[in-house]
């Protein structure tokens, strides 16, 4: 798991993923024909077909991971020296309280600062904290020394190391440094067709890198990886999870950003079951990925989303089950390597 903990260390907020984008190119050149970068950023690289099929294949298959994470964007420099922040993504202000957060590209160290438990009025209590109410304390206390350190438009990343508890690892930016991991592996091995693998840009602010790159490589079909939702958590009422460690890669049937692809669906569970794979359903409705720009794009692209199962995404700290992310990587290939026109063809 040395490339999950050095892409979960480094830093990339959407919009400033060129550390993350160096990282991965460095562990994939030795496996790919061809790479670029597009105007977005998006790191594109192919790997040439280099299996036979004994049935006929798409010519092109693009798999698609966010390099981008959620984080923070100062927003004013106040006469105290403290920072105002506004979010970069989906980020529940209940769980910033004196969270650690190293800001801009000098990797400025700061707390996130609240009001005092014993300050709080009674109706405070059950209150949860507005953006406005917050602000990153760097140990500064006038503005002109602040601003020697940071500016506003610096983006504030949290400060997470990462670490392997028994079977699981914890770290932040599982979404979707998990799937940016999975991709890597992906990428060594042969397939009968090219594999055009994105890894994309701007994903927590609106799909943007998904949806340039899809147009550009124009695939025959597409599966994009991520880190998602598992709420797995105990519960006062049996309620099923949106998905759980342990459970196998977890597989998008709706969310709010599109529907799988019938076709590419059956195939990824008919080939979890022949291999034994474990693998389960995400609860439909919630959430989007890449495959919701990617389908829309051009005619229309067939698409499925592969994901592995993380505990608190969107938080300063991740939790997965490496097991997961392994058979993640186990099932996409192996759905891969015998994809074929026939399946993604529409039904008559």
């Amino acid at each position: 798991m040395t490339l999950l903990k050095e892409l979960s260390e480094a830093r990339g907020v959407s919009g400033r993923e060129d550390e993350i984008r160096s990282i991965l190119f460095r562990h994939v050149r030795e496996y790919i024909d061809e790479h670029r970068v597009d105007a977005l950023g998006n790191l594109i690289v192919v790997r040439k077909a280099r299996a036979s099929a004994g049935a006929p294949v798409p010519r092109k298959v693009m798999l698609a991971a966010h390099m981008d994470e959620v984080g923070l964007m100062i927003t004013e420099i106040t006469k105290s020296g403290l920072l105002r922040f506004q979010p970069s993504g989906g980020i529940d202000p209940r769980l910033l309280l004196a969270k650690k957060v190293l800001i801009g590209d000098n990797k400025v160290p700061g707390v996130i600062g609240v009001k005092p438990i014993h300050k709080l009025k009674a109706e405070e209590l059950n209150q949860v904290p507005k953006y406005e109410q917050l602000a990153i304390d760097i140990g500064v206390t006038t503005q002109a020394a602040a601003e020697a350190l940071t500016r506003v438009g610096d983006y504030a990343t949290f400060d997470t190391a990462y670490e392997e508890l028994g079977p699981y690892a914890k770290g932040k930016a599982f979404d979707d440094r998990a799937g940016c991991a999975v991709l890597v592996e992906l990428l060594k091995h042969d397939y009968p067709f090219d594999l055009h693998a994105v890894f994309t840009v701007q994903e927590e602010v609106g799909l943007r890198g998904a949806r340039v790159a899809a147009y550009s490589v124009e695939p025959d079909c597409a599966i994009a990886l991520e880190g998602t939702i598992a709420d797995d958590l105990p519960k006062k009422k049996d309620v099923s999870p949106t998905s759980r460690l342990g459970g196998g890669p977890v597989l998008t049937v709706m969310d709010r950003s599109f529907i799988a692809h019938p076709g590419m669906l059956r195939h990824a569970v008919a080939v979890a079951e022949k291999h034994g794979i474990p693998y389960q359903f995400k609860q439909p409705g919630i959430g989007g990925t890449d495959a919701g720009a990617i389908h829309l794009t051009r005619e229309g692209i067939p698409s499925l989303t592969v994901a592995v199962p993380c505990r608190y995404i969107h938080s300063p700290v991740a939790l997965l089950y490496r097991k997961d992310l392994e058979h993640t990587v186990a099932l996409v290939r192996e759905t891969l390597r015998t994809l074929t026109l026939d399946i993604i063809r529409p039904e008559s």
